[in-house]
C-alpha cells in the first residue's frame, strides 16, 4: 500500500485511490486527537462483549457502533479535509437527467453510512475477504461508479502480527466473477493515528492476530446519499445527540434531502429538508 503524509494534496490522494483501490495517510490524526480517540473508543469497547459470528465478525473481536454518540473525535474524522475531500471527489459524480424537455445535471450527496470501533484480540483468525459495497449489492464494473469510501483509523499500531487490515491492491478493477485469494493481500501496516482509505469495490479483510496484544481501529464510511445507510443512524443516535452536532455533520448523518430530494419530509404540504426537524427541536 502506498503511504502519503497528511499534508498531501487531496487530488493526489484521490489519484492513488483510483489507481490502487486504497491508500494509507500517515499522521491522519494529531497527537492530542489520537489520545482523545483512544480514551473514548476503549471506554466503549471495554463494555462490549466479544462477537458471536464465527463466519465474519469474529468471536475474538469486539465491535462498538453509534460512534457519534460515543466519541467526540468522530466529528474531526468526518470533517478531515483529506477524507471528506476525497469522498466528494470520488463519489459525487454528476448525473444528467431529463425533466420534461429540460436537461438537468444532478449531483448526488454523500452521507455517513456506518461507524464502528473494532478491537481484534489475540487468537482472532482472518476475516473473509470482501467488498464493502456488497451491502448495496453493487455490480462491477456495470455501475461505472463507486458507492463508498471507507476509512480505518489506527487507534494503536497496525502490524502484520496483530491483525492489520489486509487489502488486495487493484482489486477494485475486478469483475464480480473473480475470487479473492489470501495470498493476493498485503497488510495495511501503519502507526497509531494513521488511516487507511479505500473504496467499496476493493477486496479486504481483518488480519489474523497472532500477537499478544489487541489491534484497535475506528472505521467509518461515506456513501452515496441515495443508498440506504448500513448502520441506521436515525435509531442509533437520539435527536438530542444529533442536534448538538455541527449542522454540516448533521447533514452528513442523513439529516438532509440533497438536490435529488432523497429523504425529504412533508411539512405544510411541501417537500422539506429533514434538517428542519433538528433546527426546530
Amino acid at each position: 500500500m502506498t503511504t502519503l503524509p497528511a499534508d498531501t494534496d487531496v487530488r493526489q490522494v484521490v489519484d492513488i485511490i483510483e489507481r490502487d483501490g486504497g491508500v494509507i495517510v500517515a499522521g491522519f490524526l494529531h497527537a492530542d486527537g489520537l489520545v482523545r480517540l483512544r480514551k473514548e473508543v476503549n471506554a466503549a469497547l471495554d463494555e462490549i462483549r466479544p462477537g458471536e459470528d464465527a463466519a465474519f465478525a469474529g468471536t475474538r473481536t469486539r465491535r462498538a457502533g453509534r460512534l457519534f454518540a460515543r466519541s467526540t473525535m468522530m466529528v474531526d474524522i468526518a470533517r478531515h479535509p483529506l477524507y471528506l475531500g476525497a469522498a466528494r471527489a470520488i463519489l459525487q459524480k454528476p448525473v444528467d437527467v431529463w425533466f420534461g424537455q429540460e436537461r438537468t445535471t444532478v449531483t448526488p450527496g454523500i452521507q455517513i453510512g456506518m461507524t464502528q470501533a473494532i478491537r481484534i484480540c489475540p487468537g482472532q483468525g482472518t476475516q473473509p475477504l470482501h467488498r464493502d459495497d456488497t451491502s448495496f449489492l453493487w455490480r462491477h464494473p456495470d455501475y461505472g461508479r463507486e458507492g463508498r469510501l471507507q476509512i480505518m483509523v489506527a487507534v494503536n499500531d497496525f502490524t502484520q502480527e496483530n491483525g492489520a487490515t489486509r487489502v488486495i491492491p487493484g482489486s477494485h478493477r475486478w469483475d464480480d466473477e473473480r475470487m479473492p485469494l489470501n495470498e493476493e493481500t498485503v497488510p495495511a501496516a501503519m502507526a497509531a493515528g494513521s488511516a487507511l482509505l479505500w473504496i467499496g469495490s476493493t477486496y479486504h479483510g481483518g488480519g489474523n492476530n497472532v500477537s499478544t496484544g489487541d489491534r484497535t481501529g475506528v472505521t467509518m464510511s461515506f456513501d452515496l446519499s441515495n443508498l440506504r445507510q448500513e448502520e441506521n443512524q436515525y435509531l442509533s443516535l437520539s435527536p438530542e445527540v444529533v442536534s448538538a452536532l455541527p449542522q454540516d455533520v448533521q447533514r452528513l448523518l442523513g439529516w438532509s434531502s440533497g438536490d435529488n430530494f432523497m429523504g425529504y419530509i412533508e411539512v405544510g404540504g411541501q417537500m422539506t429538508d429533514p434538517n428542519f426537524l433538528v433546527a426546530t427541536s
